[in-house]
């Protein structure tokens, strides 16, 4: 099967918004659960030095 060149570059470019959109979500992610899974290591931390 032959596939044209404006068909392989519609593809790469609808992997490229896809990936664009899974960043977009993994930084949201990270912007919103950052500070949580901050506190949850520093009081796993603060836990492990008072032994």
């Amino acid at each position: 099967m032959l596939v044209s060149i404006r068909e392989r570059g519609q593809g790469m470019v609808e992997y490229a918004f896809l990936f664009l959109l899974i960043a977009l979500v993994v930084i949201a992610v990270l912007l919103i659960l950052g500070p949580v899974i901050g506190n949850v290591f520093s009081n796993l931390n603060s836990r492990l030095v008072s032994y």
